[in-house]
């Protein structure tokens, strides 16, 4: 009951990964979530890829044409981050929270799950170069964050692109931000150029209740 009636065929399920093959022609197995290898970071076998930049004559081991993940955990957070890619919105969140020279855009599930944030803020050039010099609005990027499960998946570069978007709709043309790590090839992507300057980073620390205590004996 419930299945193909007598003297019929019930198609066969086509597999997402038939036109893949290894490096000898043959078929993947069906069971198992295959995906193309395009670079480095595509194969959990390149253990250089989040180290170092490589030209491909220079890659430790040669690239297979796809790949797959037989442990069950690892397939599962493999499905659960496709899930995550194909359902995540993006938004900008305004409001009496938000400072008039704010801006805030967030990434989101359907549920509700907050999964990576951008925070921005306006500029008055006046501030900086002077009121001699005729400038249009500036915009300055205070902080990128994605959720570390759900990191590679595009949710960066979406946040930024909303954030271009916007300031193409207010006629701001340019945004200054600081970066290092992975955020730098980030902004590349998104078309941000490295300027001259040199900035440093810096940091205050406050110095405690016992910095100023009274020494004891003759000074």
């Amino acid at each position: 009951p419930g299945g193909a009636a007598l003297g019929e065929v019930s198609p066969v399920s086509a597999v997402p990964h038939d036109d893949l093959r290894d490096e000898a022609g043959r078929r993947y197995p069906a069971h198992l979530d295959v995906w193309e290898v395009r670079e480095p970071r595509d194969w959990p076998g390149a253990w250089w890829a989040d180290w170092y930049k490589l030209p491909p004559e220079r890659y430790p081991l040669p690239l297979p044409p796809a790949t797959y993940e037989r442990n069950r955990r690892y397939r599962d957070n493999r499905r659960r981050r496709e899930t995550v890619r194909q359902t995540v919105r993006i938004r900008r969140v305004t409001g009496t929270d938000v400072p008039r020279t704010g801006w805030r855009f967030v990434a989101e599930l359907p549920d509700g799950e907050l999964v990576g944030e951008l925070r921005a803020h306006e500029r008055d050039p006046h501030l900086r170069y002077g009121h001699g010099r005729d400038s249009g609005r500036e915009m300055v990027l205070d902080g990128i964050l994605v959720a570390i499960n759900y990191r590679r998946l595009g949710i960066g570069r979406r946040l930024v692109e909303a954030l271009v978007g916007g300031m193409r709709d207010q006629s701001i043309v340019s945004a200054h931000a600081i970066a290092d790590g992975p955020g730098i090839d980030l902004l590349l992507a998104c078309r941000f150029r490295i300027e001259a300057s040199r900035p440093a980073a810096l940091r205050l620390a406050q110095p405690g209740p016992s910095t100023f205590a009274p020494r004891s004996g003759p000074a």
